[in-house]
């Protein structure tokens, strides 16, 4: 299934995405959920085309958690080593934007990058989760770009500030309930030139393994988002471009950039 938020002429609703038997294969329709895509949803019976909603950011967590050099090429391009464990770091709730809203520049850095990253969602309250359990608590996965003020983040010696922007974490199109993570396509264009591309199975932590991590510093809830690393390619924005991410099974998020 197809998770995803949109608005719509009467407000904003959780719908599941499903093929419209009336159209082409490749159109489909918002059926909105009541309430919560959390557990085993319930419908309303509204439904509306897709040309007449807008996709929006489809969770709006309470925390991302961060994986940073979990990929051996980024780690070196990045002048290391790749870590023993996973590093983690979070970003605001107040950094996630949605598809094709703008990535904003802050005026006092003079190099943000993209990071083009699989994202798990989780599905659950949790903690302390077995790495044998660590994909269950999971609701699905969709894409995100881990925005980066790269000269911040060498100059503070830690992350927060870099990586906590407004409009800093870009999520979506969707969330897909059934896709296998393992080994999937990641790729990020600029302009439409390709930047990175590599695969989730060079992960050095796989899903699991970053979801019992993690729960074992702080309780997961339904809906937190984890951002899993990026791999080798990361570079530069300018204002008037747009960056879009790609990971095979889960579509594209792509996002202009403007100057905050």
């Amino acid at each position: 299934m197809r998770l995803a938020r949109v608005a719509h002429s009467d407000g904003v609703s959780f719908v599941a995405l499903e093929p419209d038997p009336a159209a082409p294969r490749e159109k489909a329709v918002a059926v909105e959920i009541d309430q919560h895509p959390f557990g085993e949803p319930t419908f309303t019976g509204r439904r509306w085309p897709m040309a007449d909603v807008r996709l929006l950011a489809p969770i709006l967590p309470t925390k991302v958690i961060c994986v940073g050099k979990n990929y051996a090429e980024h780690a070196r391009e990045m002048g290391g080593e790749p870590p023993e464990n996973p590093v983690i770091f979070l970003k605001p709730s107040t950094s996630v934007i949605g598809p094709n809203a703008a990535i904003k520049l802050p005026p006092n850095s003079e190099r943000v990058d993209f990071e083009g990253e699989l994202a798990a969602v989780v599905g659950q309250p949790c903690k302390d989760v077995p790495e044998a359990r660590g994909t269950d608590v999971l609701l699905g996965y969709t894409i995100a770009n881990d925005v980066t003020a790269r000269d911040q983040q060498k100059a503070d010696g830690q992350w927060t500030r870099a990586k906590g922007y407004d409009t800093f974490c870009p999520l979506g199109p969707w969330i897909d309930t059934e896709i296998d993570p393992a080994d999937l396509r990641i790729r990020t264009e600029l302009d439409g030139e390709l930047k990175q591309d590599s695969r989730t199975s060079l992960l050095l932590h796989d899903v699991a393994a970053l979801v019992s991590w993690i729960s074992r510093v702080m309780t997961l809830l339904p809906g937190d988002v984890i951002l899993t690393g990026t791999p080798a390619g990361v570079g530069p924005m300018r204002p008037g471009q747009k960056v879009s991410v790609s990971i095979d099974g889960l579509g594209t998020l792509t996002n202009p950039v403007q100057q905050g």
